[in-house]
């Protein structure tokens, strides 16, 4: 994987990348999609309070982070939320805007995100909002060397059968190390080998119902530190 603009097709609404072949959220309700794998499946937004930190395989369309951060208002809690999602293929604004216009309960949030980040940007601190840092580049060579510990990861990469890199177990390996004690890790993915990377890596890990018409995704927890 190299770092290069994503190339899209559309299919009523939902961005499709060309690469995988994959949609970037559900067909049926990515929004619902979101809350129920990334904060369902993270427990949030229970855990919230203090600061927060949540790290990102994919960021795509930003849906993740803007679901998440209307959450983390909604929750009313002290600190402040930190985003940090490692991206191949960033997606151009003009394209992220198209996706997102299909989501009004997020749009004032939206309008923020696409004024206030580009794929260049480095770490930015959103107005009233989180502090978003977009990695861009192999996720195999970025996680490693990332300097951050997260408290729930969204592993949100392409199907496994078509985006095989960001499930290899080396990288799921570096989630982990990357993961604080008693975080936590969630995906709509509930393929063997990718709960076998996730538990031989140290993670608890619990498949549980899908959205949609996944029958199963996978919740992972590290044990807390003894």
């Amino acid at each position: 994987m190299t770092d290069q603009t994503a190339k899209l097709d559309w299919r009523d609404g939902v961005p499709i990348a060309v690469t995988f072949d994959d949609p970037y959220y559900s067909l049926d309700d990515g929004l619902a999609e979101t809350r129920h794998v990334f904060l369902d499946g993270n427990d949030l937004p229970t855990r919230f309070g203090s600061d927060f930190q949540i790290a990102e395989l994919g960021f795509g369309t930003g849906l993740n982070l803007l679901v998440t951060w209307a959450a983390w208002i909604d929750a009313g809690r002290p600190g402040r939320l930190h985003f940090t999602s490692f991206e191949a293929f960033p997606m151009q604004l003009g394209d992220m805007a198209e996706a997102l216009s299909h989501f009004s309960q997020l749009r004032n949030l939206a309008e923020v995100l696409l004024a206030e980040w580009a794929p260049e940007s480095g770490p930015v601190i959103l107005t009233d909002g989180p502090t978003l840092h977009v990695i861009t580049g192999d996720a195999r060579q970025t996680v490693p060397v990332w300097d951050g510990q997260a408290d729930a990861w969204f592993l949100d990469g392409f199907s496994p059968a078509k985006n095989p890199e960001l499930w290899e177990p080396d990288l799921l390996q570096s989630v982990a190390t990357h993961t604080k004690p008693g975080g936590t890790a969630a995906t709509y993915s509930a393929a063997g080998h990718v709960r076998q990377a996730l538990t031989a890596a140290g993670f608890d890990v619990t498949r549980t119902p899908g959205f949609g018409r996944k029958r199963h995704m996978t919740r992972a927890r590290m044990p807390d530190a003894e």
